[in-house]
């Protein structure tokens, strides 16, 4: 099977994990959401508390100052040393690592700008997921056992800070309908009837049968 990729952007609360962990597992491929985080500090020696600070977070001049023990051609001879990294260069790291998994095996991506760092590929499928304000502070609700109130605050809070992301490092819209292939709302199919949705598209899309 010749190789593909899905990349999902996702509202909070509207499914996007759970979604692609569901393509993921129908597809019997790998999906990649914090695991990029472990994998672009595996690949760069850098701590992954440093991506995780920075993670679907727009840069605005170096506003991410980090202590890394780097591989040469950083490492001096005592192995360590002080290195100052913008969130550009983390992006950076993490594009390349994202480019690699890609380059080698089919996979699902959730987030972290996938969709534009692969969009040279022609073997990916760029989805972008809503949900109703409701699902969406239920399903938040569930998970982070808060109130309305808290969910509400948070799915702004969270969204605002993906789209500028999203739009700071693509010069693209996060969310807009041109950048996607799809957009879809999960509220009216559930999680497994957008799935089922989405790889009924992608299966039309790269003439596959899945």
């Amino acid at each position: 099977m010749e190789q593909f990729v899905i990349n999902i952007g996702r509202q909070l609360g509207s499914g996007g994990r759970t979604v692609g962990e569901i393509i993921a597992r129908r597809l019997g491929v790998k999906l990649y959401d914090k695991e990029l985080i472990n994998l672009a500090a595996r690949e760069s020696g850098i701590c992954p508390e440093f991506f995780e600070k920075a993670d679907e977070k727009e840069s605005r001049g170096v506003i991410s100052t980090v202590v890394g023990y780097l591989r040469a051609p950083f490492v001096g001879d005592d192995g360590g040393v002080t290195n100052v990294l913008s969130n550009d260069a983390l992006f950076k790291i993490q594009s390349d690592v994202i480019r690699a998994v890609a380059a080698r095996e089919s996979a699902v991506f959730v987030g972290r700008c996938a969709d534009y760092i692969l969009r040279e590929n022609p073997r990916c499928v760029n989805v972008f997921l809503t949900a109703d304000d409701a699902d969406r502070i239920g399903r938040i609700r569930r998970r982070q056992g808060c109130t309305a109130e808290e969910a509400r605050a948070m799915m702004e809070r969270v969204d605002a800070r993906r789209a500028s992301y999203y739009n700071y490092y693509s010069s693209r819209t996060w969310g807009e309908a041109a950048t996607y292939h799809l957009c879809v709302s999960t509220s009216p199919l559930g999680d497994e009837g957008t799935a089922d949705f989405i790889l009924e598209f992608a299966a039309r899309k790269l003439n596959m049968k899945f």
